[in-house]
């Protein structure tokens, strides 16, 4: 059975940080659904690249998945005021499933109380939010919860979602197929 991903974009979310850790998860064997926070499933990025989503955040069963995936950007404010994101990330960890966050995205995580005595990354601007972030580490796993610190380091954070759902064999796998 295949492992389900569900992935939230919001106007404004960073694009590398996205599509990188869905090609990896897909290449992988991972459906990823690309859940529209609002209405219109055309969703544009912070540099203006617009993805088509699957379907709206409404219409999605999330029990139906296997991790809940947050990218960054600066359309994290758009999540953080709609709540869903937070409230998602809740009911993913108290089912023992999966959260990943990269970017700004950890500040979902904290709004959700989900980083306390937690080892976490986040991307510098939110550091005066996250004081306890490790900016010296690229990508951080503490029990459910990944997190990785921006665009720079999407790849490896991908590898890691890989590597979670499928094993170190298919994340070395993809590795080599794409020449890291």
């Amino acid at each position: 059975m295949s492992k389900k991903v569900l992935c939230i974009l919001g106007p404004g979310f960073e694009e590398i940080e996205t599509v990188a850790p869905i090609d990896l998860l897909r290449r992988a064997g991972a459906q990823v659904v690309i859940a529209a926070l609002n209405e219109n499933k055309l969703v544009t990025g912070r540099s203006g690249i617009t993805v088509q989503a699957d379907a709206t955040l409404a219409e999605l069963d999330p029990n139906t998945f296997d991790m809940l995936f947050i990218p960054g950007g600066p359309g994290v404010k758009n999540l953080r005021s709609d709540g869903r994101a937070a409230q998602l990330a809740n009911v993913f960890a108290r089912n023992n499933k999966p959260v990943a966050a990269i970017c700004a995205a950890p500040t979902v995580l904290a709004d959700a109380g989900l980083l306390a005595g937690k080892r976490f990354t986040a991307h510098f601007s939110v550091l005066d939010e996250l004081p306890h972030a490790l900016l010296t580490e690229r990508v951080v796993e503490d029990g459910l919860i990944i997190t990785s610190r921006g665009a720079g380091t999407a790849l490896e954070f991908g590898l890691a979602l890989v590597r979670r759902l499928f094993g170190e064999p298919a994340a070395q796998e993809i590795a080599r197929a794409i020449m890291m």
